[in-house]
């Protein structure tokens, strides 16, 4: 709402001469700077077509971006049918390429851990299209990744060598198995709506969004995060472990065990008694204990 600007006859005296005094005219007030209808942004049918179109688009562009990205990372990890993988280059100076390395880490564990909390979720709905919000977080991901990719840093010497053909093989396929148990976790929680294109497309549609209701079943029966399980597993499982290749596990691995406790915070939350139970009877991430009745 703008203030009207007072009139000419409020400001100037009158005038004293015989002449009548023209009649006082206000100048136009400025239009106010448009900003974003806060129940646009979260209620899809007050949307117009064309924005709930580019939400659409920009849900699947980012998947798609996603999918790629995903499969470079295995093969980054794994050095297989990728221009630069985990250990390709020549070894620089080791604190710079700790400092890179580690560095890019950082940012990939500080983006999860701040853009995932609801409270920023809360605030950032309030500029972007509630809809559009995940694949926001799934775009920072793939950004943040790509930058790792294109400037780690290798860093030289073998920790372990594996030479028995068949010991080798195993451990490929036990490396692949982790990199198959991630993919699975993802459609046991909802991968669609992991990844943002699930909200995109009911924005589109004009149907509200609900959240996936938490399930117990399958690897989850067994492990609380099979998801995170999968990446430890295909991160540590290789038959030729390098200092390049530890320091990326470690950390990750790290990163992964601090994660666990801010998001088992927002599920509980979220969830309530029914995790609660859920996280008293199932392991966090090691199948080694019977699930209590």
């Amino acid at each position: 709402m703008t203030t009207s600007t007072p009139s000419a006859a409020a400001i100037v005296p009158p005038a004293e001469s015989s002449v009548a005094a023209l009649p006082a005219v206000s100048p136009p007030t400025p239009a106010s700077t448009p900003t974003p209808d806060p129940a646009a942004l979260a209620d899809p049918a007050r949307a117009g077509a064309l924005h709930r179109t580019l939400v659409l688009l920009y849900g699947v562009a980012v998947y798609v971006g996603f999918l790629g990205v995903f499969l470079y990372a295995v093969g980054f990890v794994s050095g297989v049918a990728v221009p630069k993988a985990i250990d390709d280059g020549a070894p620089g100076p080791l604190g710079a390429a700790l400092a890179v390395n580690g560095g890019i880490l950082a940012l990939f564990a500080i983006q999860h851990t701040i853009m995932a909390r609801p409270r920023f979720k809360a605030w950032w709905t309030r500029i972007v299209p509630a809809a559009a919000e995940r694949s926001t977080f799934v775009l920072a991901t793939i950004l943040i990744l790509a930058t790792l990719f294109r400037l780690w840093r290798p860093i030289g010497g073998p920790v372990w060598t594996v030479e028995a053909p068949a010991l080798r093989g195993l451990l490929h396929v036990v490396s692949a198995a982790g990199w198959l148990t991630v993919l699975v976790s993802t459609f046991l929680i909802d991968h669609f709506d992991l990844f943002g294109l699930r909200q995109v497309v009911l924005w589109f549609r004009k149907v509200p969004y609900t959240a996936p209701r938490f399930q117990e079943r399958s690897l989850y029966r067994h492990v609380r995060h099979p998801l995170l399980l999968g990446f430890a597993v295909a991160f540590w499982a290789t038959p030729d472990m390098t200092w390049s290749h530890l320091f990326f596990a470690g950390m990750c691995t790290l990163y992964m065990l601090v994660g666990i406790e801010f998001e088992e915070r927002d599920l509980l939350a979220a969830h309530g008694d029914a995790y609660r139970d859920y996280r008293r009877r199932v392991p966090m991430l090691l199948p080694l204990r019977r699930a209590r009745a």
